[in-house]
């Protein structure tokens, strides 16, 4: 039999299938919770449990605060019975379609030894409605998915805008590396994801990425300067040497162009001629950052850096509210990947 969720404080119901995880059937009806991973790993789809009881049929995901009774991770838990979870939702449910889409491959570069740009053109007359921020899909042949995301910003949107790393093992990633020729023609699904700007927030913004983390971010730095945000923003970029910053001219052309934005690289393992910033990300962002706590604060990247940086933010005193992160899924192949 099928349950019925309903979500506080925004009172919007709907139900679930028998085995069905609560998350995917919010997506399958349109209601717009926050996600992120869709596999346990991130922990951003986190809700409050007012009343009800919930399984996770495949075990708790490594995402999980078992410390804590009361919260659950919609993306792989699934109903025992009515169930009401408190959580914020992003918007009207019909504010943007999810739709499968045709596209073709326009440009290939090659930024770095193990990152390219791919530009996606959909059909003429077709443009990919979507939020800074959010990822697409690619729905391959044998009906698995291969998660990437959106490195442009919703009013550049002649092209979709993606950054590949290539995942040693990946069957995707090696044949997107040595194979994938401009003209193909692939499908996806989008957009996907709740990793999105709080634009009628008045705090100053630090962005963190981990990697090609820097590619939804990208996305979300040019729609506020497209939007005229003109609060204070700061780009912390962590990578382990110089090779991998695989566009290091755009950020300083947007320090330049804008007075209210700083960009920070920080190398893990920095080359000897490296006069930066060295160590772990979250750590440069903690030094830095007096009062973090009055910052919303947006991390991309591998699942280690957005876990240790929430860990650490949180300890610091910055509210879980003010925190918003998208993690990358670097798993098996059987999983997704970005």
């Amino acid at each position: 039999m099928s349950f019925t969720i309903t979500l506080k404080p925004s009172g919007e119901q709907f139900t679930v299938n028998p085995g069905e995880a609560i998350l995917d059937s919010a997506i399958r009806q349109g209601v717009a919770m926050p996600y992120g991973c869709r596999s346990g790993r991130c922990g951003a789809c986190v809700a409050n449990i007012v009343e009800g009881e919930i399984s996770y049929p495949y075990g708790e995901p490594i995402a999980l605060d078992t410390t804590n009774p009361n919260i659950c991770l919609p993306c792989a838990c699934k109903p025992e019975g009515d169930v009401t979870l408190e959580v914020k939702t992003i918007g009207q449910k019909d504010e943007i379609k999810v739709r499968m889409l045709p596209c073709r491959v326009h440009q290939i570069d090659h930024l770095a030894h193990d990152v390219i740009r791919l530009l996606l053109k959909l059909p003429d007359g077709q443009r990919l409605q979507f939020r800074a921020g959010q990822y697409i899909e690619f729905v391959l042949a044998d009906g698995r998915h291969r998660a990437f995301s959106i490195a442009n910003a919703p009013h550049d949107d002649a092209f979709i805008e993606l950054h590949i790393r290539h995942v040693d093992g990946g069957k995707f990633t090696d044949w997107a590396f040595s194979q994938m020729e401009e003209k193909a023609i692939l499908r996806i699904e989008a957009p996907h994801g709740s990793f999105v700007l709080d634009e009628k927030s008045q705090r100053p913004m630090i962005f963190m990425g981990g990697g090609t983390g820097f590619a939804p971010l990208k996305g979300q730095i040019e729609h506020a300067f497209h939007m005229g945000i003109s609060r204070p923003m700061t780009l912390y970029w962590g990578v382990r040497s110089k090779r991998d910053l695989y566009l290091p001219e755009l950020p300083k052309t947007w320090e330049a162009g804008f007075d209210h934005f700083k960009f920070i690289p920080v190398l893990s393992e920095p080359d000897a001629d490296w006069e930066g910033r060295t160590g772990y990300v979250h750590e440069a962002v903690l030094a830095d950052i007096n009062n973090l706590a009055d910052h919303d604060i947006y991390m991309a990247g591998p699942p280690v850096m957005v876990k240790s940086g929430r860990d650490a933010f949180l300890a610091a005193g910055v509210s879980d509210d003010n925190m918003h992160y998208d993690s990358f899924d670097y798993a098996d192949d059987s999983k997704l990947k970005k």
